[in-house]
């Protein structure tokens, strides 16, 4: 019977006449980093978050020594370092978790957890995520168990069986059945993964993937709980808090719907501020895949010099920051004020164009700020 390519050695069962079973490819070595070097990378594409970043660097040194102690076959106590990472919309929780895959040189998936249901029901079950990070990673089983799957929104999939909160009925096949379902997955688990991501699951084949080395990175913003909150005390001498100053508690989030069990399997809980304007400037310009190089390089190569002044950046981010959109934004915003200049840039080959205060201005008046805020 052919060999299908889109499996590893790992996956072809062993000949129907007995005979012996072709041994699996060595795996690859594993680079354990200190949690030094991953801030470093972090820190070089990734502004502000001092303490996610620290979190999110000790959370990987641990996540390489358990994986490099489990394929030397030793036993080892190290359990898995899965994270949760909380905070507001734009403030780099899928930038983070991109970098670490790029520096671990890992297959990346990311996922939305409203996408999945509870098992019998239409929509997506939780082994696809694992099926979506197989495809990533071409088919290799090998690679695939020690990549990185990021599930966003994940506070989206809070219990909601008889809340007045929410209004919801008794049934909540997208909520706790979903996280029930996520506990094997991110615990460490073999499971039968379908090769196929589009088809029904009664249609195509399936493969074996052991989770135990996968990385799992939640996020979500928890709106409700992540604002900002003022104290009870009134009157006189009371006082507010600012948005990410105050921590949330695992009980505070178990309050909110999340099941125990889940939490207990994201022991790495990072919470991260909302980003200053200072620091939306600096993902401008600062890191050396920073939006404003972009734009340069993508007009000089139809001959034309960008000159960005200061003045139009930091337009764009007062827009950013009074219409609360966050960093995601940026390249959304960056679009709609460049819109002219990059569809007449190859006709204008050898020119400068600057933009300034005033240009960006007048272009910013015509942004929908909604439709920046779902991009």
């Amino acid at each position: 019977m052919p060999k299908d390519p889109r499996l590893s050695e790992r996956s072809i069962p062993a000949p129907a006449g007995g005979g012996a079973r072709r041994l699996p490819p060595p795996r690859e070595e594993v680079r354990v980093l200190t949690p030094r070097q991953v801030f470093e990378h972090l820190d070089r594409y990734v502004i502000g978050q001092r303490a996610a970043k620290r979190a999110v660097a000790t959370a990987a040194h641990q996540h390489l020594k358990r994986i490099e102690q489990r394929r030397l076959g030793k036993p080892s106590l190290l359990r898995k370092s899965n994270l949760l990472l909380i905070g507001p919309t734009g403030s780099g929780k899928t930038h983070i978790a991109r970098k670490l895959a790029e520096l671990l040189e890992v297959p990346f998936s990311v996922v939305d957890a409203t996408e999945y249901t509870e098992a019998g029901y239409y929509g997506k079950d939780v082994e696809v995520m694992v099926a979506e990070l197989l495809l990533k990673s071409g088919h290799s089983i090998d690679a695939t168990e020690r990549g990185i799957i990021f599930i966003d929104e994940i506070d989206k999939i809070a219990r909601r069986n008889g809340s007045a909160r929410t209004g919801a009925g008794s049934r909540d096949i997208g909520g706790e059945g979903v996280q029930q379902a996520l506990l094997k997955l991110l615990e460490g688990r073999e499971i039968f993964v379908p090769l196929n991501v589009t088809q029904h699951w009664n249609k195509h084949d399936f493969v074996q993937v052991d989770t135990s080395d996968i990385l799992f990175i939640c996020a979500g913003t928890f709106t409700d709980l992540h604002q900002v909150q003022i104290d009870k005390q009134v009157g006189f001498g009371s006082t507010g808090r600012r948005m990410g100053a105050a921590r949330l508690r695992v009980k505070e989030l178990i309050e909110y719907g999340m099941l125990a069990e889940l939490l207990g399997r994201l022991p790495v809980q990072v919470q991260l501020e909302e980003l200053t304007p200072d620091e939306l400037y600096e993902i401008l310009t600062a890191p050396p895949d920073s939006l404003a190089r972009e734009y340069r390089e993508a007009l000089a190569l139809d001959g034309v010099e960008l000159d960005f002044q200061e003045s139009a950046l930091r337009a764009v981010v007062e827009f950013a920051v009074e219409k609360k959109l966050g960093a995601r934004a940026l390249r959304g915003i960056l679009e709609e004020v460049l819109a002219d200049v990059m569809f007449e840039a190859p006709e204008k080959h050898g020119e400068q164009v600057a933009i300034d205060r005033r240009y960006a201005l007048a272009r910013l008046k015509r942004v929908d700020a909604a439709a920046l805020r779902e991009s």
